[in-house]
């Protein structure tokens, strides 16, 4: 307790001698009265609590010391987490984009995938809210889609005219000419995209064409990486 009081008097001269310091704005080293009295109660209950711990745990302070330890490690972590929560983030979106096919890092305006195990790049993307998976088709002049794909995003499937000729892997087919509301690829989103749907049965895979990546700022493929980068 006497080194308690001691601290103490020691915190109040300190005190004494920054309000000797205070400048003409009324700040005192930088701080105002306010930020300063809240900085001097907070340090007082530390020490006080402090106290108190080293008095319960006179007899067991290596174990006291050890606890203490154990949890300003954990603050710390803490802090530094929520510090760069955002890089962390970015961070397991890069990871889960590798481990999941289909999965996007977003960072800002710029999305990216990771090669598929078939060389394929796989694009998992909304449209009018609909989960929809694709395959990257550069060679596709639009965005096409299967019955099944359609279907999900609520596209009016009994009033369709199948009047385009496609070329696909199982070769030419018919398709109907449609315009998407909504097509999102991760923080992309873009409206009003000309989109067309397969014949029933004559398409497996849902196709990302150039209907979609023209309207981007900017695409490109990068090593084992696809790079989208929406319009600011």
């Amino acid at each position: 307790m006497r080194r308690l009081l001691w601290l103490l008097l020691a915190i109040l001269t300190a005190v004494m001698f920054a309000l000797a310091l205070e400048t003409d704005d009324g700040t005192i080293a930088g701080l105002s009265r306010v930020d300063l009295s809240s900085f001097l109660v907070k340090a007082v209950i530390l020490i006080f609590i402090g106290a108190l711990a080293l008095a319960f745990f006179r007899e067991r302070f290596s174990q006291a010391l050890e606890a203490a330890a154990v949890w300003v490690v954990i603050a710390i972590l803490l802090a530094v987490g929520y510090t760069y929560r955002f890089e962390l983030r970015a961070v397991a979106d890069r990871v889960m984009a590798e481990l999941v096919p289909g999965r996007a890092a977003t960072r800002g305006r710029i999305v990216e995938f990771a090669r598929g195990s078939g060389g394929n790049f796989s694009v998992v993307a909304q449209i009018n809210g609909a989960r929809v998976p694709f395959v990257l088709d550069t060679g596709a002049s639009s965005v096409v889609l299967t019955q099944e794909a359609a279907k999900a995003a609520g596209l009016p499937l009994e009033v369709l005219s199948y009047s385009v000729t496609i070329d696909t892997a199982n070769g030419r087919a018919r398709a109907a000419p449609v315009t998407l509301d909504r097509l999102s690829v991760g923080g992309i989103e873009e409206r009003a995209v000309p989109a067309l749907i397969a014949q029933p049965g004559q398409l497996r895979t849902n196709l990302l064409g150039m209907s979609f990546l023209n309207r981007l700022e900017s695409w490109e493929v990068r090593g084992e990486r696809l790079m989208l980068r929406g319009q600011p």
